[in-house]
């Protein structure tokens, strides 16, 4: 018997109960691992609360990132071993698996070698947060004179675009709503804060840029503050709405936009591990970055997995710079 959470109604965090299930063998394609650390997203949190774009099926599992250890390999599996540490990249739709729990049975095309070096909480904050940010990389290819905006930069996600920003030679530009996590997202290599309910924007990267704009902005929030963002792109610059927490309508900055021959486009991590040669290739670059010390993730709090409604508590606070973690 393994203890998980399974989701029957939606809700707050209070809607998180456990039960005690036995575990099918792994299927065809499938791997049995026993769940050592879990980190929590924002997705899974809007999942629970039914606002996320992506049907439900109740009573479903949850969770869809981890890290831990092969117990036993379904038929076909290959490249992996009883006893090898890994880490479970969010490549399956929520509610289809579940790592919420002591033990999960996971597709074996969601799992990555966890990686050298790092403890099991950091493993399992490692592969969302980097494959979401890469589009800083990979489609703005940001490098030395780019500045890069980051909106909710004091997220694992935005921890992350900043890292791979200074990695790459550009300026990351960190954006949050008051300035109260200033010193800590300089602290974590920020070359500018702007908290944006105190400051002008557009202002403020004129003046750090010299009158140039940023080379792109990157933002889960939406909502019409993207035009506030357009307004600060560069010539060519590029929008990236990786999500919709603001939960109102993101409209299109035309003009803001049209004026700088600028685009505005969606983003989510799933157009890199889609895509086999995108995937190897972020992989490879993640894989060393972290390896060099370039790359680092941020936990910014962990708690027992019998905590596990208080951690998504946590989460929605908005008090965490960084990853909340679950550890088994």
């Amino acid at each position: 018997m393994a203890k998980v959470i399974r989701l029957h109604r939606q809700g707050g965090p209070e809607v998180l109960e456990f039960e005690d299930i036995d575990l099918p063998p792994p299927g065809k394609d499938e791997v049995h691992i026993k769940v050592e650390a879990i980190g929590l997203n924002r997705s899974e949190a809007m999942y629970r609360a039914g606002r996320y774009p992506v049907p439900v099926t109740l009573p479903c599992l949850m969770g869809y990132e981890a890290a831990g250890t092969v117990l036993a390999l379904g038929e076909g599996v290959e490249g992996f071993a009883v006893g090898d540490k890994v880490s479970v990249v969010p490549k399956y739709r929520l509610g289809t698996y579940g790592v919420w729990g002591e033990e999960a049975i996971v597709p074996a095309h969601a799992l990555l070698p966890a990686p050298p070096g790092l403890s099991m909480a950091e493993a399992a904050s490692v592969w969302m947060q980097y494959f979401t940010a890469f589009a800083l990389v990979e489609v703005a290819n940001v490098g030395v004179g780019d500045a890069a905006i980051i909106r909710a930069a004091s997220s694992s996600v935005g921890i992350a675009a900043i890292q791979l920003a200074n990695w790459a030679g550009a300026t990351p530009i960190a954006c949050t709503r008051t300035s109260a996590k200033a010193d800590a997202l300089r602290n974590l290599g920020a070359a500018h804060v702007v908290a944006t309910e105190e400051e002008d924007l557009v202002a403020r990267v004129m003046e750090i840029t010299e009158g140039k704009g940023a080379r792109c902005a990157f933002d889960p929030v939406g909502g019409p503050y993207v035009f506030t963002l357009a307004s600060a792109l560069a010539e060519r610059g590029i929008l990236f709405i990786y999500g919709g927490l603001s939960e109102t309508e993101t409209p299109y900055a035309h003009w803001p936009c049209a004026m700088k021959g600028a685009s505005m486009r969606g983003w989510v991590a799933s157009e890199i591990w889609n895509h086999p040669e995108r995937y190897r290739n972020a992989q490879r670059i993640i894989y060393q970055g972290l390896a060099e010390g370039h790359l680092k993730p941020v936990i910014s709090k962990s708690f027992p997995l019998e905590q596990i409604a208080e951690a998504n508590a946590y989460l929605e606070s908005n008090q965490q710079i960084g990853k909340v973690v679950v550890t088994v």
